[in-house]
């Protein structure tokens, strides 16, 4: 039976496990998806010597550190420098690591539906490896966006100076933080949501809760919102194409 599996800090949250053990059940597939927590990305080598495994997904907040461990990246990963998705690749008695990025097909997929006129400029909060994903996909799309981040930094805004012109300009954005994640659902990022309007669209990587606080003040204002489930479906989609061509 083929392993795989999610590496992250805290994964009490997790639907992948779900998801995947649900399309191994009915499509009659040979093969097991567990949950691996790490309290440090130091950790990993000794998983991948403790399990013969032949894909896995990366979450928050090792999708950048992975990379040191890694034998080789796929293009989009490199330019991203973030991975979500490793490949076991056995060869000749050897085993390489390569990493790719699947968070940029889930998060396109989803998102250009329900892109507007409006939406040409973006706030991305958070600037970990999932926004550099979220970044790169905005480049493809002809959006332009600005950081958040909690601190100050050249070229990225602090949620301190969000005002209401800048909200104004920005009537996309998007939360690639952790905060309002199950079981936290009672927080949110600190961005002044009463010049939210019904111009705006707020997207929350985070599916668990399905609507989390930030979609709920957004929606508030008139805001639409969506939540990263189909953006996980997406990306657990292509990393299995990856693993298994």
């Amino acid at each position: 039976m083929k392993q795989y599996g999610l590496i992250g800090k805290t994964l009490g949250h997790s639907f992948s496990k779900k998801f995947f053990t649900e399309k191994f059940s009915q499509e009659s597939i040979e093969a097991q998806y567990d949950l691996f927590e790490l309290p440090e990305i130091t950790h990993f080598p000794c998983l991948t010597q403790q399990h013969e495994f032949y894909g896995l997904n990366v979450t928050i907040p090792y999708k950048e550190s992975v990379i040191q461990y890694l034998d080789e990246l796929d293009k989009i990963a490199s330019e991203i420098g973030a991975v979500n998705t490793i490949k076991f690749i056995r060869k000749n008695g050897r085993t390489s690591l390569k990493g790719y990025n699947t968070d940029i097909i889930g998060f396109t997929n989803s998102i250009t539906p329900h892109l507007k006129k409006e939406h040409q400029k973006a706030l991305i909060l958070g600037t970990g490896g999932a926004s550099k994903a979220i970044a790169f996909a905005l480049t493809k799309l002809g959006i332009e966006y600005t950081f958040v981040s909690r601190k100050k930094q050249d070229g990225i805004l602090t949620y301190q100076e969000l005002n209401e012109e800048i909200i104004h300009q920005n009537k996309l954005i998007i939360n690639c933080t952790p905060i309002g994640t199950f079981p936290n659902c009672d927080i949110a990022p600190e961005i002044p949501y009463k010049h939210i309007t019904s111009e705006h669209f707020l997207y929350d990587l985070i599916y668990n809760p399905a609507k989390t606080l930030f979609c709920q003040l957004g929606e508030e204002n008139g805001a639409i919102s969506l939540n990263g489930l189909e953006m996980l479906h997406g990306q657990a989609i292509a990393s299995w194409t990856i693993w298994n061509q």
